[in-house]
Order: structure tokens, then sequence, then C-alpha cells
């Protein structure tokens, strides 16, 4: 008597995450918490009680450092995304000429009901990634900026003090939010883009909680609806799936 009950798909184990990208993505995820937490004390730093100059220094220079340790994290992710294993290259990762089929494919078999299992990123997936390592790049590029002109630290600090400095005066004795030495006309000239930059890095930033919420949300509900085990495969670097990954 022949029985109609399907085959069971094999579960395989697969290595994905390198040690490379989990440490990146843990280091980061402790540098984004420690910077908006010293971010948000700066901007809310007279309601704290936080009045004098050497508060607001203070404050400036433990975000700059920290904010050193992301950067650097940062960059060496950027370079791993050419040199690291096939799953954490930017060529799997992030969308690509053929993103629009695939993601139309994989609506489809959503709707479907099934349950298309990824070794990487899904195809929504790879979007999210590419938005979060864009704004990522951003919130680096404007914070290096800000930190060069606000308390004239490396590696424009130097340059900005060049460009700041009156007329026989030396560059290197100029100090933060400290207009001797100053030229007035210099300053007023650099303060436009110096807001910009500032107005840049803030809202980079707000859009990048807003991501990561986002992504908290997709990879629970994937974990529990669709693709198990994607959660511990940050840890591990393992990923179980059943029957044939799309992306193999």
């Amino acid at each position: 008597m022949s029985s109609n009950k399907p085959i069971p798909l094999e579960i395989k184990s697969y290595t994905v995450w390198d040690r490379p990208t989990r440490l990146f993505h843990w280091i980061n995820v402790i540098l984004v918490l420690a910077l908006t937490l010293v971010g948000g004390i700066m901007m809310y730093k007279t309601e704290l009680g936080i009045t004098e100059l050497s508060g607001k220094i203070g404050l400036k220079t433990l975000h700059v450092y920290i904010g050193y340790g992301f950067a650097l994290n940062l960059l060496v992710r950027l370079v791993w995304g050419f040199i690291g294993n096939k799953y954490a290259r930017f060529s799997h990762m992030f969308p690509n000429t053929n993103s629009k089929s695939e993601l139309q494919a994989y609506k489809t078999e959503l709707a479907a009901g099934k349950t298309p299992q990824y070794l990487g990123h899904n195809p929504k997936g790879k979007f999210a990634v590419f938005a979060i390592m864009l704004l990522l790049v951003i919130i680096m590029l404007t914070g290096l900026f800000r930190a060069g002109t606000d308390i004239y630290y490396p590696p424009l600090g130097s340059t900005i003090q060049s460009y700041l400095a009156d007329t026989n005066v030396d560059p290197a004795g100029l100090k933060p939010y400290d207009d001797a030495g100053v030229n007035a006309e210099k300053a007023s000239a650099i303060k436009p883009i110096k807001g910009l930059a500032g107005e840049i890095h803030i809202y980079g930033v707000y859009l990048l909680l807003l991501l990561i919420l986002l992504h908290l949300f997709a990879v629970i509900y994937t974990e529990v609806k669709r693709q198990p085990g994607i959660i511990s495969a940050m840890f591990s670097g393992n990923k179980l799936i059943q029957g044939q990954p799309k992306d193999e």
C-alpha cells in the first residue's frame, strides 16, 4: 500500500558567517549603542546639569574616542567585504542586477505558502543591509568631520586649525569652542558646512536606529515563521538549512 506522506527534506549545517563578520556585527552593536548613549547625553547636557565648557568638551571627546573605534571596525568590515568568504562579500550581500527578479521570485514563493531558505541574506534583506551599511559610512564620515571642526581631532583637526588660524597665529594653539586666534571670516564660511554635516550626522543616526528596529523585527519574524536558526548563526557562524538553499 503506497503512502502519500511527503518525504521530509534533509536538514544540513552550513558554515556561513566567518569570524571577522560576526565580530564586526557584535562590536558594531556595542559601539552604536555607546555612541547613541553619549550622543543623547550631549544633546540634553543642559537638562542633565552639565553646563561647564569642560563638561561639553569632555563629552565630545568621549564621543569621538568611541567613534574612532566605530570607524576602525567599519573600515575593517569594508575591506573584508572584498576579501572575506563568499557570504561576507558585498557582491553577495548587496543588491545587484538580478535583485529585482530575485525579489519577485521570493515574493511569489512566500505568497504560495513556501518558505525559501537562504544561506546569506534573502532578497529583501540585501536591500536592508545595503541601506544600513551606507548609513554607517555616512555617519562615520560626518562624525569624523565634526570631530575635526569641533575639537580639532584627527584626521581633519590640524587641517581645520590651519584654515581657521588668523594671521600670525599658531594653528596648534587654537582651542575648541574658543574664538581666540580664529579668523572670523573663515569661521563664518565653514559654519554652514559644519552645520550641514551635523544635521546629516544626527538624522542619519535617527534613520539608522529606525532601520535597526525594523531589522530586529524582520529577523525575529523570519526566525519564528520562515527560517529558524538565523539568529544563532550570528553567534556560531553556522546555519541549518532544510532542503536546497536558494543561494548556495
